[in-house]
């Protein structure tokens, strides 16, 4: 029976492109038309059990069977089968897909609305399950200067390196706050602390990075001792709610990959803390990955592997939660295909130093981790992901009345 429903799932989610898939038992099924510039995929089952296993939940199961073995993607290439069978995919207006049954819908929006409350204690639980696992990993696959874990910016995808790309974005960011010298800058979920490091070397401020891992901490603090900025470039292991509680203020606030995690439930918290720490002529800018439709919910495989309390905004629910805190947004800039570009690389790097990741975790491990790269690649090139940046003042009068300081600001950094 699940043979037969598989079989009619495929033959309408699969239109265009091609799916070969060949069961247990020797018996190939083939769906879809040769298209151009569509994958043509061949896969292979070696447990019967892995056509309900899908059946019951298409994303988590079919994770999990491609993590367990029993799903085999013929080349090892689980870019192709998971980019066509997003490209085929029909998605409705807040990005959830149409063959999602409304309970399904239901139930996520509910898990994801209790995950979401984070408090302080399983926010950190949670950082730790997926930035804490080492970052001799995270090393194999990021840009070497600045390891950014986090969208780049690419004014000219052909013709740059991830580098070069995450250098940019750097640049990008940091025009748009709108620096002074001698300025306080607070960074929220600071990472391996590139951003810190940048805005300390080249903007001649004073940076205080904040994280939830210990592992990011540590290399954070050893990377600002090597690049000389340890006295203008300090990390803490410490909550945004807890450093707000403090009372301190900063001039500006930037969080690059860190509002994914605060959780839907706790978006006021969030914006009320950065409204406390910022002064009437503050500024902030915020990345962060959003969707391009309405609010929606976390898969179960993102939020049971990858980012457990995560869950990705639209802009509408972002700028709803800000504006009750005197938070103006004075600019937002939609950076659309710039992350599948990033991911695109990242995956490459992944799959490069395949032996070395799965030496370092296990197989199941290194499964799991491209088919999640796999994935957001095709959610930002298909789907309903983007990235937003969002560029707050508490004040109207504070920035000047048009753009082209960032494009100046921007130039000036690049040049340096």
């Amino acid at each position: 029976m699940a043979m037969g429903i598989l079989d009619r799932f495929l033959e309408r989610g699969v239109r265009q492109g091609t799916l070969e898939l060949t069961r247990p038992d020797g018996s190939v099924k083939r769906v879809g038309t040769a298209t151009p510039g569509f994958p043509d995929v061949r896969i292979r089952f070696t447990d019967s059990k892995a056509e309900r296993q899908i059946l019951t939940d298409p994303r988590l199961g079919a994770a999990e069977a491609y993590m367990d073995g029993k799903l085999v993607v013929e080349g090892d290439d689980i870019m192709g089968l998971v980019e066509l069978l997003r490209a085929n995919a029909k998605w409705d207006k807040g990005g959830e897909l149409h063959e999602q049954s409304a309970l399904k819908k239901v139930t996520g929006k509910l898990v994801t609305l209790v995950d979401g409350i984070n408090k302080a204690a399983s926010a950190k639980k949670n950082i730790a399950h997926h930035y804490d696992i080492g970052n001799e990993l995270y090393k194999l696959f990021l840009d070497i200067e600045h390891m950014q874990y986090s969208c780049a910016y690419w004014p000219d995808p052909e013709g740059m390196t991830l580098e070069q790309a995450q250098t940019a974005k750097l640049a990008h960011i940091a025009a748009k706050l709108a620096l002074e010298p001698g300025q306080r800058v607070l960074d929220i979920g600071c990472g391996w602390g590139g951003m810190a490091i940048y805005l300390a070397r080249h903007a001649d401020v004073s940076v205080l990075g904040i994280t939830l891992s210990e592992e990011q901490l540590e290399l954070a603090r050893e990377r600002a001792e090597q690049a000389g900025v340890a006295d203008k470039c300090t990390f803490q292991l410490v909550d945004y709610r807890d450093l707000a509680a403090r009372g301190e203020k900063f001039d500006r606030i930037v969080s690059v990959g860190m509002f994914e995690h605060v959780g839907q439930a706790q978006f006021a918290q969030f914006f009320k803390a950065c409204g406390q720490l910022l002064p009437d002529d503050g500024v902030m800018l915020l990345h962060t990955i959003g969707r391009m439709g309405g609010p929606g919910s976390t898969d179960a495989f993102t939020r049971k592997y990858i980012f457990p309390g995560g869950y990705i905004p639209a802009l509408s629910e972002t700028v709803a939660a800000s504006e009750k805190f005197r938070l103006i947004a004075t600019d937002v800039e939609n950076l659309r295909l710039h992350y599948a570009f990033t991911l695109r690389e990242w995956y490459k790097r992944c799959v490069a130093n395949k032996a070395a990741i799965i030496a370092m975790m296990d197989e199941r491990f290194y499964r799991m981790w491209i088919f999640y790269l796999a994935g957001a690649t095709a959610a930002f090139e298909s789907g309903s992901m983007c990235n937003y940046q969002i560029q707050y003042a508490r004040t109207r009068k504070t920035l000047p009345f048009t753009r082209d300081y960032m494009a100046a600001a921007e130039g000036a950094l690049l040049g340096a």
